[in-house]
Order: C-alpha cells, then structure tokens, then sequence
C-alpha cells in the first residue's frame, strides 16, 4: 500500500492537490481546484489512467512507424503524462511542453521529476503566445491540452490560432486537441469548421454516448494535410476499456451542422461543463 502524503500548494491559477494512489506505489493524481488534471505512475509511465489520455496516446502511437522517435510539442502540462508516455515509447523524441502556470510546473517538477535524459523541456508561458512565435515546420505531433479551470480558453480555438499550428507542424503533421462538449454541440461544430477551414482531414474520438449527445464529456479533434490512420485508431480505441468511436467524413459534416469558422474576434471558450461532469468524487 502506498503510504505516501498528499501535497497541497496554491499555484497560480488555484489549489493544486497531489494524491498518492493507494493501490500504487509511486503514482498520483493531479487536481487543481478538485477537478481532476492528470495522473501520473512514476514506476510505469505508460499507465494511462483517464481515457481521454489513453487515446491521445494511441495518436502517439499510430502517427509514425512504432518506436521511430518524434518532435513533439505540448500545449498544457498538468503532470506531464503523456510526455513521460512519448519519451518511453519513442525514445529519443524531443519533446516541449508548454504551461501557462508556473507555479503548477514547479510543483510538479518537484515532487514529480522527469528521468535523466528523457528529452523533455518545460516551458512557463502562454500557450497561444508560443504557437505564434514558433519556428515552422518544427513539430510532427501538436498536443493541445489546454484548460483555464474547466473551460477550453477562446484564444486556442480561432482560425488565426489553427493557421498558426499549421504553420508549426511539418508537412504531414497532426494537429490533436483535446476539447469538451455536449449537445447541441455548438462548441465543436464550431471547432470544426474553423479547423476545416485550414486542414484538409479531420476526425473526432470521443465514448459513443459523448457523440449521441447524451452526456457531456471529452472529444478529441484530430487535423493533418495526411490522411489520418483513422482504421488503426478505431481498432485501439474500441478496444479500450471505455470504448470510444472515430468519427470522420459524413458524421463530422452532421456535427458541424451550419457553423462557421470563428476568428479571434468572435472566439468563445468552450462551454462550463454541468456539476460533477468532471468530479473525482
């Protein structure tokens, strides 16, 4: 049994809790303000607890030859999960990841250090301020995680902020966002357009009753000038132990419905999700 202490801090942007996992000998769960961030096993970094993780890690694993190491950058750190994943399973990658919350970085940087080598550089700034200033054609994969509390911020959500992203991956690269929604789905028939508008494919993954509307949970927003391996993505995702579906063509135009892309001017932030939608309780 784990018998380690829980940390809290105030970080910049609330109260962040670290808690040990009894069932774990080193792994934790990251919350900031009680809404879960992240979760990290220390002894097993490819033990990926949320699902929305694991199917960000199966965009890892399918977007290159197995193993052949990658430039990856990360847009939102939490405790550094799927870097750690990246840098086990593709070692060699070069990894950045970006945190507008410093004191949350410190924390984890702390309490949760990264191995010797791992390739991993960690940033404090601004997410959007980053992909702006980025060189070109320096990323093969772009993860965004970003999150102001629960909500997807307005300034990662415009097209001049997906014209920027294009501009950051290389030829071939894949854009993978990490968002939240429900029915109507205004947000991501919105996101989509917008993502339309520069990239030539799209595809969500997202649990079959997020898709028909009947909760609000996670979607994942895929976007490349390739064609997406969207085949090997439905066979890893439907073998997950909350099957998700992938989504492209047709179904993506239904959720799209008549949105329009949103330029930063008019951006929103994706909608608060209801109580308890993302709760540890």
């Amino acid at each position: 049994m784990n018998e380690q202490i829980p940390v809290v801090r105030e970080v910049d942007r609330g109260t962040a809790r670290l808690m040990p996992d009894i069932d774990r000998e080193r792994a934790w769960l990251l919350t900031v303000d009680e809404a879960p961030q992240s979760y990290v096993d220390l002894d097993e970094p490819t033990h990926l607890e949320f699902e929305y993780t694991r199917r960000l890690a199966h965009v890892v694993d399918t977007c290159a030859d197995e193993g052949a190491p990658l430039d990856l950058l990360h847009l939102g750190g939490g405790a550094l999960t799927l870097p750690r994943y990246a840098a086990v399973t593709r070692p060699g990658s070069r990894q950045d990841v970006v945190e507008f919350d410093r004191g949350l970085l410190d924390l984890v940087a702390e309490q949760l250090p990264l191995p010797d080598g791992s390739g991993i550089a960690l940033h404090a700034a601004d997410a959007r301020a980053w992909i702006d200033a980025a060189p070109a054609d320096s990323a093969d994969l772009l993860i965004a995680d970003v999150f102001g509390g629960s909500r997807v911020p307005a300034q990662v959500t415009s097209v001049e902020y997906a014209q920027a992203a294009e501009r950051v991956l290389r030829p071939g690269g894949i854009y993978a966002a990490n968002l939240a929604d429900s029915a109507p789905f205004a947000f991501l028939g919105s996101q989509l357009a917008t993502f339309a508008a520069v990239f030539a494919e799209l595809a969500v993954i997202a649990e079959p009753a997020v898709l028909r509307g009947r909760r609000f949970g996670n979607v994942l927003l895929l976007a490349s000038h390739a064609p997406l391996d969207t085949a090997a993505l439905a066979r890893r995702t439907s073998a997950d132990p909350f099957p998700a579906r992938v989504e492209d063509g047709a179904p993506l135009r239904r959720l799209m419905g008549s949105a329009t892309p949103v330029a930063d001017a008019d951006a929103q932030a994706s909608p608060e999700p209801p109580g308890g939608a993302f709760s540890i309780g």
